[in-house]
This record gives C-alpha cells, structure tokens and sequence, in this order.
C-alpha cells in the first residue's frame, strides 16, 4: 500500500483529499503546514509521495519541496494549488508533478497512479 502525506494549509481540502485517496486504498498522513510535514518526514521516512500545496504561511510549499529533495531525492511530490500561473515555471522547481485544485479529484489520482506506477 503506497503512503503519501498531503501538506495543505486550508482543513477543507486535506479532508477531501484524504477521504477520495483513502477510498483509493492508499495509506494517507496530513499535515495543516510544511513545518508540520517535515517534523512527520524527520520521524517517519517510509513516505511514497508528498502532495503540497504551494501557498501556504510560513513556509510555503516550494521551500517545502526544496527540503524534501534534499534529504530524501527520491520521493515523489506533486505540486497541488489553485494558482494555475505556476504550472509554466514548475520546470525550475523540485516537483514531479504539478496539478491545479478542483473538486473533481480524477486528474490528482491519474497523477498519483502515473508516479507510483500502480
């Protein structure tokens, strides 16, 4: 069963995520901050794939996935927002992936499938 952790700052969209991910049979841990998901990285390594939003306070997601690669290169992430002006730069940055947030949760999962190739 693959593990993944969702990073997002807004309670309301972890839920959603969780339980739609849950009912995929993965394993789901969350964190409401990236100061939140590094404590639970330091502890736990055993992670498949980190999904993160990038606007979050304090740390924002991109610092987040600079963090992650450097400790831990080969675990996947998936940038997750609203702010579709990302996408263009998202080459420059440390993600696998990069999807824009809507209630219909198919285009996250494709893309969770496709990097864990399940």
């Amino acid at each position: 069963m693959a593990r993944i952790l969702i990073v997002d700052d807004e309670d309301n969209i972890r839920l959603l995520i969780k339980e739609e991910l849950l009912d995929g049979g993965y394993e789901i841990i969350d964190a409401n901050s990236a100061k939140k998901a590094l404590q639970i990285l330091s502890a736990d390594r055993n992670f498949d794939l980190v999904c993160t939003d990038i606007e979050m306070p304090d740390i924002n997601g991109l610092e987040l996935a600079g963090d992650i690669r450097k400790k831990y290169p080969e675990m996947k992430i998936i940038f997750l927002t609203a702010y579709s002006h990302y996408k263009s730069e998202m080459a420059s940055w440390a993600a696998d992936a990069y999807v824009v947030k809507s209630m219909d949760l198919t285009e996250l999962k494709d893309t969770i499938q496709n990097l864990l190739k399940l």
